[in-house]
């Protein structure tokens, strides 16, 4: 399966996003495609293909979803058909089913190694930073150790009523995989950008 970008603009960015449970945050996905829109073409994937579960969405957003649903750019090309190799960047919006779907792919495990050795950028929003932790190398040692990065924060994930059920967290897991997590006020907007990783 060749993946296509589409539109004009010469460069590709791989927007990454999943179905899940928890889907991905409206709002986020909004501001992440409209962002980076008008500087890339985008190439929407999710595990299997499969449509993107939208949560949170309000007044604000839902003429945007809706509008957006009827483009053909946002039928999602299949995560497991995805070569890093063919984009530029890769971008990961806030998707609270990351910690689920995305945290032990092996497939985004395969494109985050070759992002990082080709140091291409990589930017994860919000719970969308749980998706990095799949990425391991052959010794098992995390690709991002020895990095600075920032998500959501135990104090903040502690206060959902889902968390004794999360698989992962991801403060503990970036402490833990030798990197180091940087925190600010809950529901602060904190940015922690190291090397090519934002």
């Amino acid at each position: 399966n060749e993946q296509v970008c589409v539109g004009l603009k010469s460069t590709c960015c791989f927007l990454m996003l999943l179905d899940c449970f928890s889907g991905v945050s409206a709002q986020s996905f909004l501001h992440c495609f409209t962002l980076t829109s008008s500087a890339f073409n985008l190439q929407v994937a999710t595990p299997g293909g499969k449509p993107i579960d939208f949560v949170d969405v309000n007044e604000s957003n839902m003429r945007w979803i809706q509008d957006f649903r009827m483009k053909s750019y946002a039928n999602p090309a299949k995560l497991e058909s995805i070569d890093g190799a063919r984009y530029h960047a890769l971008l990961i919006p806030n998707c609270p089913g990351a910690m689920t779907d995305l945290a032990n792919s092996g497939y985004l495990a395969k494109i985050l190694q070759h992002f990082s050795t080709e140091n291409k950028p990589i930017c994860a929003v919000g719970h969308g930073v749980a998706a990095l932790c799949c990425a391991t190398n052959e010794d098992k040692s995390w690709v991002f150790q020895g990095y600075s990065l920032t998500g959501p924060s135990v104090y903040e994930l502690v206060r959902q009523p889902n968390f004794a059920s999360l698989s992962i967290i991801v403060e503990d897991f970036v402490k833990d995989s030798g990197a180091t997590f940087s925190a600010s006020n809950p529901d602060a907007v904190h940015v922690v950008l190291d090397r090519h990783l934002v």
